[in-house]
């Protein structure tokens, strides 16, 4: 799977969120890694993170195995060749912080790829499986983050709301000042807070990155 700017944005996002607000993330949990893009991004700017990436997909898997051990971090990364469902079983741990690039296009056109169908679409795990695998493997002050479709977010947050889960912070995001939203960055908590939301343009009118794109992403994109 080819990396994806709202990923990257995403990654850089979450990294910001543990480093400045969770200075005690002893574990984080990276729920279908891909080729291991989010966990490396925040294992960048935060040192003493440990961290369990789960994937699916062999070849991603192996692919995140390989990019883990080139990095400089990779005595603290660890992937495991799995679904969420059987690395739940498998182990008792539980995690500071969460996160998920989950199945993007629920009910839309798939095609013939198979292993695209399970990067794309919640074959291999639902929104709800997802949330229910989070709530088993979260600590009690702990919280989580997931990129979605934004015609998805509403419809999440509800069954996040099931789970007892609060919304903490809210990310729209758009292509441009002229685009509609494309994506949104939640990031839940499971005690009562008061929700913080905004929006973030990744290009601006004239077509160059946004002052808030490349504020997030500068010390990521070799050419911002």
């Amino acid at each position: 799977m080819k990396v994806t700017t709202d990923a990257c944005l995403f990654g850089a996002w979450c990294a910001a969120v543990v480093k400045s607000q969770l200075s005690t993330v002893n574990r984080l949990l990276d729920i279908g890694t891909g080729t291991g893009l989010l966990s490396l991004m925040i294992a960048q700017k935060n040192n003493n993170t440990l961290f369990d990436a789960v994937e699916i997909d062999e070849q991603a898997a192996t692919q995140a195995a390989s990019n883990f051990h080139s990095s400089l971090w990779h005595q603290r990364l660890q992937v495991q060749h799995s679904s969420i469902q059987q690395f739940n079983e498998s182990t008792n741990k539980l995690f500071d912080f969460i996160i998920s690039n989950p199945p993007f296009f629920n009910n839309d056109l798939k095609s013939d790829d198979t292993k695209r169908n399970l990067a794309l679409h919640s074959e291999a795990l639902s929104l709800e499986e997802l949330l229910i695998s989070i709530q088993k493997k979260i600590t009690e002050s702990g919280k989580f983050a997931v990129l979605l479709p934004y015609h998805r977010t509403e419809y999440f947050e509800g069954l996040a709301t099931k789970e007892n889960f609060y919304l903490e912070e809210k990310i729209s995001v758009k292509q441009t000042p002229h685009h509609p939203y494309f994506r949104s960055m939640l990031l839940f908590y499971k005690q009562s807070v008061k929700t913080k939301q905004k929006e973030i343009t990744i290009k601006d009118e004239f077509n160059d990155y946004s002052i808030e794109f490349k504020e997030l992403l500068k010390d990521y994109y070799l050419y911002l």
